[in-house]
């Protein structure tokens, strides 16, 4: 998962993401710069994914960006 290009596209996969998983809020996709694991860890726990499929879902998307 890379953090630069992540935060670079975050609006964008930030609707990606409450697509895939409608279950999440706007406080559950809340970045912080520094803090990705905690991003990953809180949508962890709202999706039931561990966390390496949630890295690995974001790393194909930015594929997709």
């Amino acid at each position: 998962m890379d953090k630069l290009r992540i935060k670079g596209n975050w609006n964008e996969l930030k609707g990606r993401a409450k697509q895939e998983w409608a279950n999440l809020t706007d406080d559950d996709l809340l970045y912080v710069e520094g803090k990705e694991d905690e991003l990953l860890g809180r949508i962890q726990n709202r999706t039931g994914k561990t966390k390496d499929e949630v890295r690995s879902w974001f790393d194909r998307e930015l594929d997709n960006v």
